[in-house]
């Protein structure tokens, strides 16, 4: 901290002798050249970009940015300060002497905006020629691996050539293209587009959290729901190339182009349209390429116009909506028939019901071909089997629906199952697809015909006469059950992650045994299993008796299905039936913080080193709630007692019941619940209900003075003063007696400038106004 604020002074004050003028081109900034908003810019080497401070059309609001420079309309390709402009030209851009980059206003007193990175000696901030703005350390190559920090990291609403949109699984940070807020305002708008990991990695289109368009898998080739990505492939004129990277620490896309003369560049505009564009050098102008959803493609512009089990046949997506109603491009799929003709949103159902026998491998498959993928959100994937052995996975279990190969490229291989209805299905006509294999039963192809046509005879003789007998206590029976059954299916649908079966989770937890039971939480008990595959699994069991907690437990469920972060706990799936509501976690050997933080026995295996790195796991996890997910989270029930520990003593945070998700511009909220532990409240939550990321570092600076003390902050200490642990540390703080706050567990190997940090933080953050509270940055 005071590194950084003594390279801030040092930078203020070097302003008023070194500026960038207008006249100068030059590429690079350094502590000493800060970029003023007078008309200067940095210009890349070659020409193609430049970063300087601009206003939109109809704003007069002052934002630093990256343009292509020798195209005559300079349109803008990123923004660093888009959420907080510039209100004059006071503006000025500077890196600090440890390679902080900020924009400042009225004459560089007040900061706008910060990047953040790793210290360096003699910083240098570059331009390159592919738009790249990067920071790294003076003489080093000009290599990814030697930037402390690049803007390629944190897209705006474009995505150059050489740019990844996907995620980094190891710091579970997501990079999206976020739309403007309008053609005049660059602030973050509500369209993202970017990939989703569930299942098989999948292209979405979100307004906010909803999805409303699926560019499907990535097929080796292309997106399955991209067709015209084929005029992009090698052989034709265009000059754009595809990469689609996927391993254990990361998931990619970006693109390429073949000659580096042809300017490309896709974009999600602030009316929800990704759009892919081409410089026409000859004209001096764009084209536009293609976009998605296509509007004019009734297939195309809603998500599943079709429901489940059909799909929608689409002409080149060149029909016109009023030409085609949803009756004329709707099919159900072999095997299936419409649930409403009227509204085929509702989709199709099977005509016959998949038997419990279907072991036998009598079922078959017929090939869907030309086809855009069905959602794989709930998919299966093997990277590494045949298509036969795909077949066979698939033949072989009774749940699955269909499958597929998840690479087309060259040798066709990988497998793709679903074991759920198939939606957002297409067949292309004039355009690439691919071949789906769906599941057709024994009783539909024809196989067994004898056996089954006796089967039916029988069952209709003895359903007559069950109705016969009892149709009355029948139908009041039925009508309850359906109700029931239909609601547990319906919330099943809506929580879209995978889904166990009641008698499993049974056998894993040796039925709910009290041996099993790992504790109780705040709306119901936690147990231990173990899954056939001898995964051990944490079981949280919903209480019946909790009024509150099925609202609860939706919530969670729905926030962590979307969130990936290694210092988050993973969902492994849910169960909903029969009135039971459970979620089923990655189990954590080590238990809770708390467990080990006030046990006097326990504590001394938590060395300066382990708590050192706790503190930090949990900061990156709020880093990524906060800032880097793709919607901002606020926990507001962080404490020592919802953070895990794994088998390494990494913590995870769990216990998302009482989460928020904050939507576009909101940085506050306020309700009339007051739901959380008091004690890491933040003020202004438990006395107005009003709450924000700042309600968070609240939380998250009590949890780190009491991973420092060993203490609980509900305790009182200095009892003639009535102080909690807040107030005590404060004072011993005041008084130059840090030291004495320090667990006595802890031990000698203490680094007394890490320690004292992260005191200085800890206070920092549990400030009693919001505003003087730092974010998790």
């Amino acid at each position: 901290m005071t590194n950084f604020v003594s390279s801030i002074v040092f930078v203020l004050a070097a302003t008023s002798f070194f500026s960038l003028s207008t006249g100068e081109l030059r590429d690079k900034l350094t502590p000493t050249q800060p970029l003023a908003d007078d008309g200067g810019a940095l210009i890349s080497a070659a020409g193609n970009f430049e970063l300087t401070f601009f206003s939109p059309a109809d704003s007069s609001n002052r934002y630093i940015g990256i343009r292509y420079h020798a195209n005559s309309d300079h349109v803008v390709v990123w923004v660093a300060n888009r959420q907080r402009p510039v209100i004059s030209r006071s503006g000025r851009l500077s890196v600090t002497t440890n390679g902080t980059l900020i924009v400042t206003e009225d004459n560089s007193t007040v900061v706008v905006w910060s990047s953040s990175s790793p210290a360096l000696k003699i910083p240098v901030a570059r331009l390159l020629d592919n738009g790249n703005f990067v920071v790294m350390e003076a003489g080093s190559s000009d290599e990814r691996s030697s930037y402390a920090w690049q803007s390629f990291d944190f897209p705006t609403d474009t995505l150059l050539p050489g740019m990844m949109l996907g995620w980094d699984l190891d710091t579970g940070v997501s990079r999206n293209l976020t739309a403007w807020r309008s053609a005049s305002n660059p602030a973050p708008g509500d369209y993202v587009a970017g990939l989703d990991r569930q299942g098989d990695p999948q292209l979405f289109l979100w307004n906010g959290t909803r999805p409303y368009w699926r560019g499907g898998p990535w097929n080796g080739l292309r997106f399955s729901g991209v067709p015209d990505m084929a005029a992009m492939e090698p052989g034709n004129d265009l000059g754009v190339y595809y990469e689609f990277l996927i391993d254990p620490s990361q998931v990619f896309y970006w693109f390429g182009m073949r000659n580096p003369l042809i300017i490309s560049r896709l974009v999600m505009n602030h009316s929800g349209l990704l759009q892919r564009f081409l410089w026409i050098h000859e004209k001096s102008n764009w084209v536009l390429l293609g976009h998605r959803p296509k509007v004019e493609d009734p297939c195309d512009k809603v998500l599943s116009p079709c429901g489940q089990n059909a799909f929608c046949k689409c002409d080149a997506g060149h029909a016109e909506p009023e030409a085609s109603p949803v009756v004329d491009i709707c099919e159900c799929l072999q095997g299936f028939h419409p649930k409403d003709t009227k509204d085929w949103t509702r989709g199709c159902a099977r005509e016959t019901t998949m038997l419990k026998e279907c072991g036998n491998r009598a079922d078959g498959f017929f090939n869907l071909s030309n086809a855009k993928l069905p959602d794989t959100s709930r998919s299966t994937v093997n990277w590494t089997v045949s298509l036969e052995q795909c077949k066979d996975l698939c033949l072989n279990n009774c749940s699955c629906t269909a499958y597929a190969s998840s690479n087309i490229s060259g040798v066709v291989s990988g497998c793709i199952n679903w074991t759920t209805d198939l939606t957002d299905l297409m067949v292309y006509t004039g355009e690439p697809g691919q071949d789906l294999y769906v599941r057709q039963l024994a009783v539909d192809s024809g196989h067994s015909h004898r056996g089954n046509l006796v089967t039916v005879i029988v069952a209709s003789v003895l359903a007559i006469c069950i109705v016969a007998i009892a149709v009355t206590a029948c139908w009041i029976w039925r009508m309850k059950k359906r109700r029931r059954h239909f609601d547990d299916k319906a919330e099943s649908k809506d929580l879209d992650l995978p889904v166990f079966h009641l008698s499993t989770i049974i056998d894993a937890t040796v039925n709910f045994s009290i041996d099993n039971k790992l504790g109780e939480g705040g709306f119901g008990p936690v147990y231990k299993g173990k899954l056939g595959n001898d995964q051990e699994i944490a079981v949280k069991r919903l209480s019946k008796s909790s009024s509150q907690g099925v609202d609860e437990f939706k919530n969670e469920v729905i926030l962590i299905a979307k969130l990936q972060h290694r210092n988050l706990v993973r969902l492994l799936g849910c169960c909903v039936q029969g009135g039971e509501r459970i979620l089923v976690y990655e189990y954590m050997p080590n238990g809770s913080l708390d467990a080990f933080l006030f046990n006097e026995a326990k504590s001394t295996m938590l060395d300066w080193q382990r708590r050192y790195n706790i503190i930090v796991g949990i900061a990156r996890a709020l880093l990524y709630l906060h800032h880097d997910s793709r919607f901002k989270i606020i926990h507001r029930d962080l404490k020592a007692s919802n953070v895990l520990l794994d088998k390494d003593m990494n913590p995870k945070i769990s216990d998302f019941g009482m989460a928020r998700i904050f939507r576009g511009d909101d940085s506050e909220v306020n309700t009339r619940r007051i739901v959380g532990t008091y004690g890491y409240m933040s003020p202004e939550y438990a006395m107005d209900g009003t709450f924000s990321i700042k309600s968070d570092v609240f939380s998250f600076g009590v949890l780190v003075l009491e991973i420092i003390s060993g203490k609980r902050n509900r305790g009182v200490y200095q009892s003639a003063l009535h102080l909690n642990l807040l107030g005590h540390i404060w004072n011993l703080w005041q008084a130059d007696n840090a030291s004495e706050l320090i667990d006595k567990s802890i031990g000698p190997s203490v680094s007394t400038a890490e320690l004292m940090s992260c005191i200085k933080i800890g206070l920092l953050c549990v400030q009693e106004r919001p505003g003087d509270r730092p974010t998790m940055h």
